[in-house]
């Protein structure tokens, strides 16, 4: 009976090194952005100048961005996932650019802001994203109204830099 409790012991001691190895292993880095909130103007034609908000996340190489416009007011309503949204922010000072999109968006009443859905795009380590300023940064197509705005002003406080 001495050995089988000892048999028991030692596989006993062995698993719980095993666990404690396991809890010891570093575990997956997380991945992050800074800053993670910025605002930028954009000019957008008949709709007129906003100041968008920019909300930004990572997982892993999956970027979403998330935009506000309180001043951006549209004059029809807007049905929930009908909107077809493109942005494109410069890609560490340019000229390229990293494009991110989205095809969701919560119903609009007329007289009311512009709300998007989260917009998602890729991005890899040390990706520097900031406003596009050389064209149609932001583009948004809704039943016939295709709303097509120019950034006239980069990030504040900052591009967006990933991990």
């Amino acid at each position: 009976m001495r050995r089988t409790r000892a048999k028991l012991r030692a596989a006993t001691t062995a698993a719980s090194a095993a666990l404690l190895a396991g809890a010891a292993a570093p575990a997956p880095a997380a991945t992050a952005v800074s800053p993670t909130t910025a605002a930028a103007a954009y000019s957008c034609g008949t709709w007129g100048s906003t100041t968008l908000t920019l909300t930004a996340a990572q997982n892993g190489t999956t970027a979403t961005i998330t935009l506000g416009a309180p001043d951006m007011i549209t004059s029809v309503a807007i049905p929930a996932n009908t909107m077809d949204v493109t942005l494109r922010l410069e890609k560490n000072g340019g000229p390229e650019t990293t494009v991110f999109r989205g095809g969701s968006n919560p119903s609009i009443p007329a007289g009311s802001p512009v709300r998007f859905g989260a917009l998602t795009g890729i991005v890899a380590p040390g990706d520097s994203l900031d406003s596009y300023m050389g064209g149609d940064s932001l583009s948004f197509t809704f039943s016939v109204f295709n709303v097509r705005c120019t950034a006239i002003t980069k990030q504040s406080p900052g591009p967006f830099v990933f991990d």
